[in-house]
């Protein structure tokens, strides 16, 4: 099989990491077709050995693609999905514009893909925050069975976007920077990451509550969340504390962790080893470590969460959301 693949929002730091992912990844292309904004039109993307001219999402559509991979932000995934969709394209989109709607399915490959069924049109990703939490909550949740989550997120600047990159990478060589945020990232922490709801917690925080609750299909898990953006360039960590209905033994949560594809248990304080996004940047794998008993409550564990949130946090959970789809023949 082989197929033509649309990258919408190809010049994006996500876009550009989907492009890459395909290739480290040997997806059976055809054909790229890249999609920008109107001042990319004419530009060129590398793809193998290629230079692919960015096109509009009118010739994206003349050209019709068996996928588009979305990356190009809310608005754009309401206007143009269903034109897509309407070819016979199958959607990823990487916006939050689909995630809750009952009738899309919010897709990690390791946990949920298997749903997938050829009347998906529109397949959401979820949010990079989301995808390294849950792949950690799943197999445990599934053993122990989870009552209660409390998040407490450090995420890089690379989650907000180039301009970000950008603004960080200038503060630290005390250049004048256009400012995403509202103050410094470098050397600085904000407790605010995406908008802020009327009930006082970030977008990005009810993004944790609610998208876990609907991959692992548990309305009833009671999950609170803190999103912070710190001044790193790429990779969200997280700080968990999971409680279980069951007890539990810490070498069982090693083993079943250690056994999940996709999971990389890095856990040896003996030695300092234990996650960090220095490490995990470029790698598709989640990492876990500081597994520990919480002391404090029963049945109660705390862990600590790392992954690279331009890949298995968007770019590489989008691409295997397509491995699936060609794995279970539901396109070409």
């Amino acid at each position: 099989m082989s197929l033509k693949v649309a990258i919408i929002g190809a010049t994006g730091l996500v876009g550009t990491t989907m492009l890459k992912v395909l290739q480290e990844r040997n997806f059976p292309v055809s054909q790229i077709i890249p999609v920008a904004s109107a001042k990319s039109i004419g530009k060129f993307v590398a793809f193998n050995s290629d230079q692919i001219e960015i096109v509009t999402v009118e010739s994206a559509l003349a050209m019709n693609p068996d996928i588009a991979l979305f990356s190009a932000g809310s608005s754009t995934a309401l206007e143009s999905a269903t034109l897509f969709t309407e070819l016979g394209c199958k959607v990823i989109d990487n916006s939050s514009a689909f995630r809750m709607d009952p009738n899309v399915k919010l897709i990690v490959p390791e946990i949920n893909g298997n749903t997938l069924e050829s009347s998906d049109g529109i397949i959401s990703n979820p949010n990079c925050s989301t995808i390294q939490l849950v792949m950690i909550l799943a197999p445990l949740h599934k053993k122990y069975g989870i009552k209660r989550v409390v998040i407490s997120t450090y995420q890089s600047v690379s989650g907000t976007g180039a301009k970000a990159v950008m603004q960080l990478k200038h503060e630290r060589h005390d250049l004048e920077a256009e400012k995403v945020y509202p103050y410094s990232i470098d050397k600085n922490c904000l407790p605010h990451c995406d908008d802020f709801t009327e009930n006082g917690y970030t977008k990005e925080e009810m993004k944790l509550v609610n998208e876990t609750r609907k991959i692992l299909d548990d309305s009833s898990m009671r999950i609170t969340a803190t999103a912070v953006r710190v001044p790193v360039d790429s990779a969200h960590s997280e700080s968990v504390n999971i409680e279980f209905s069951e007890p539990f033994e810490l070498g069982e949560v090693r083993s079943i962790l250690s056994g999940t594809d996709g999971v990389v248990v890095s856990d040896d304080v003996a030695l300092n080893v234990y996650p960090m996004p220095i490490d995990a940047e470029g790698k598709d794998n989640v990492f876990v470590g500081r597994i520990r008993r919480d002391e404090s409550n029963e049945n109660s564990l705390n862990c600590w969460i790392v992954a690279d949130n331009l890949r298995k946090g968007a770019a590489t959970n989008a691409v295997q959301i397509a491995e699936k789809l060609v794995e279970k023949k539901l396109v070409g």
